[in-house]
C-alpha cells in the first residue's frame, strides 16, 4: 500500500538518483546541509538514510511512473474508471470532506483527493501493463488449444422461457415447488412441439421472456460470452432446426431452445486478439499472485539495478509480502 510522507523537492531528486548511481550504497554529499539549527546540522545524506527506511513503496511508485506513464497515456476510459472509483469510495465512506480525507489517509496512505487520484491512475496503468505482458507471453500452443476447444461460429436460436412463479421472500419449500411447476410446464410445451405445434406460436403464448416472446422467441445471433453457460452447452449440441428435448435450466428459469442457424467458425487470425485477452484474464483470475509477479518481471526486463543494498532488501521483502498476502487471500 502506498505510504505517503511529507518530503521536499530535494529528497525527491535524491531518491531519483538511486537507479543511476554507482556502488552498493547510494550516497549524497555529506557537506551539503539539508537543515541546520545553531551548531546542529542535518545533512542530505542523514535525511536520505532516514526516509529510505520506511518509504520503499514511494520509490516503487516513482519507478513504475517512469515505466508506464509514457507507454500508457491517459485515456477517456482511464478517466471514467478513476472517477467511478472515487465516487464509489465517497458513497462508501461518506462525502464529508474531513471524514473522507481521514479514511483515505488511514486506508490508502494519501493526504488529499488529488493524491488518491494519482495513486488510482498509476494502478490503472499497472493493470494495463500486466495484461499486456501476460498476453505477450502466451504460447502459440495455448492460443491454438483455446481456439480449437472454445471458438465457435455465431449461433442463431429461439427460446421459450418458463420462470418459476415465486417471490424473493419465498421459503425453500415454496421455491422448490415453484421450480418443479415451471419444469413441468416446460415439459408440457415440449410435448406440444412433439405433437407438431409451431415453436413461434408457443413462444408467443407461453414464454415469460417479454423481450422476445412477440418475435416467436427469436434471440438473434449470439456467441459464447453472450449466454448462460448451461444455455450455450445445450444449444451447441443441437443441429439446425432441432429443439431441446428436455428443459434447460439457467438462473432465469427453464428454457426450450430451438437452434435456427450457425455460422462458420471464424479463422484464428480474426479472433486471436480476443482469445489472448480472454486467456490473460483467465490466468489473472486464477492466479492471485500473477499480478505482482508480472510487475516484478517487467521491472527486471527493464534492467532494474539497485545501488543500495538496504533498498534492494526492502524491495524484495515488500514483494515477498505482497505475493504471500495474495496467496493467503486465495487459500482462505
Amino acid at each position: 500500500m502506498n505510504k505517503k510522507i511529507g518530503i521536499g523537492l530535494c529528497s525527491i531528486l535524491a531518491l531519483s538518483t538511486l537507479v543511476t548511481g554507482c556502488g552498493k550504497k547510494a550516497e549524497l554529499d555529506d557537506n551539503k546541509t539539508a537543515v541546520s539549527l545553531d551548531d546542529i546540522k542535518i545533512t542530505a545524506t542523514d535525511y536520505y538514510n532516514e526516509i529510505k527506511k520506511s518509504n520503499i513503496s514511494k520509490l516503487i511508485d516513482m519507478i513504475d511512473h517512469q515505466l508506464f506513464d509514457e507507454k500508457y497515456p491517459k485515456t477517456d476510459e482511464e478517466d471514467q474508471t478513476v472517477e467511478e472509483q472515487i465516487s464509489q469510495m465517497k458513497e462508501t465512506y461518506g462525502s464529508n470532506d474531513s471524514m473522507f480525507l481521514s479514511v483515505i489517509q488511514q486506508y490508502y496512505g494519501v493526504n488529499s483527493e488529488e493524491e488518491l487520484e494519482e495513486m488510482l491512475r498509476l494502478e490503472y496503468k499497472r493493470n494495463e501493463a500486466v495484461e499486456d505482458y501476460v498476453e505477450d507471453n502466451l504460447s502459440d500452443d495455448e492460443i491454438q488449444e483455446y481456439y480449437d476447444e472454445n471458438t465457435i461460429g455465431d449461433i442463431k436460436a429461439s427460446h421459450i422461457l418458463i420462470t418459476p412463479d415465486v417471490d424473493s421472500n419465498a421459503t425453500d419449500d415454496e421455491q422448490e415447488k415453484a421450480e418443479e411447476e415451471a419444469k413441468k410446464q416446460a415439459e408440457k410445451i415440449i410435448k406440444k412441439l412433439e405433437d407438431g405445434e409451431d415453436f413461434a406460436d408457443l413462444a408467443k403464448e407461453y414464454s415469460d421472456d417479454e423481450a422476445t416472446a412477440e418475435d416467436g422467441g427469436d434471440l438473434g445471433y449470439f456467441n459464447t460470452d453472450d449466454m448462460d453457460e448451461n444455455f450455450m452447452e445445450a444449444v451447441k449440441e443441437l443441429d439446425n432446426d432441432e429443439y431441446t428435448k428436455e428443459p434447460v435450466k439457467t438462473q432465469y428459469g427453464y428454457h426450450i431452445i430451438l437452434k435456427v442457424d450457425q455460422k462458420d467458425k471464424p479463422k484464428l487470425k480474426k479472433v486471436k486478439d480476443e482469445i489472448k485477452t480472454t486467456l490473460a484474464n483467465n490466468k489473472l483470475d486464477n492466479d492471485s499472485t500473477l499480478h505482482y509477479q508480472t510487475l516484478i518481471d517487467i521491472r527486471e526486463d527493464n534492467n532494474i539495478k539497485w545501488n543500495d543494498d538496504e533498498l534492494e532488501k526492502q524491495y524484495e521483502e515488500l514483494m515477498d509480502q505482497l505475493l504471500n498476502a495474495a496467496t493467503n487471500n486465495t487459500t482462505n
